[in-house]
């Protein structure tokens, strides 16, 4: 048997960027397929803010923005009457960004656009073969980012 790894770590890195690249671009059409005109980064912030609030710079960490970035995108998210940004009880400097009723409305229906585009990215794997997949790609992450020693 070889020693000599299945993937090279460069190979790796270019497999994950293209998995990672692929399901952006397919989430981008499976959204403009369903009525939304909300790019990947618009819709990370909408699908976190569907868990409950969140600020800013928790946004912009979620959606590989800069602040600058993530504020705009939230100009455009509240002027289409999307979220709402309200003081932070706890910091006065700091502001909250919840999202309406019909941003709920989007978050619910976007969702259901994540399952179609899981079950594309999954086909013709089993339950098992999903959950060794996730387990797998968690270990790998998880390996990664043990502190160097």
């Amino acid at each position: 048997m070889s020693n000599s790894p299945i993937c090279t770590g460069a190979s790796l890195g270019l497999l994950v960027r293209q998995v990672r690249d692929a399901m952006r671009a397919r989430w981008e059409r499976e959204l403009a397929r369903a009525g939304h005109d909300l790019n990947f980064s618009q819709f990370l912030t909408i699908k976190k803010l569907a868990d409950g609030v969140a600020n800013a710079t928790e946004l912009a960490r979620i959606a590989e923005l800069t602040p600058g970035a993530m504020t705009r995108l939230l100009d455009r998210l509240e002027a289409r009457g999307l979220i709402v940004r309200g003081a932070d009880p706890g910091d006065r400097r700091a502001l909250n960004i919840r999202l309406t009723e019909g941003g709920k409305q989007i978050a619910r229906d976007i969702a259901q656009c994540g399952e179609r585009v899981s079950e594309a990215a999954f086909a013709g794997l089993d339950e098992a073969q999903r959950a060794q997949f996730v387990r797998l790609l968690e270990q790998v992450r998880d390996n990664l980012s043990i502190p160097e020693t």
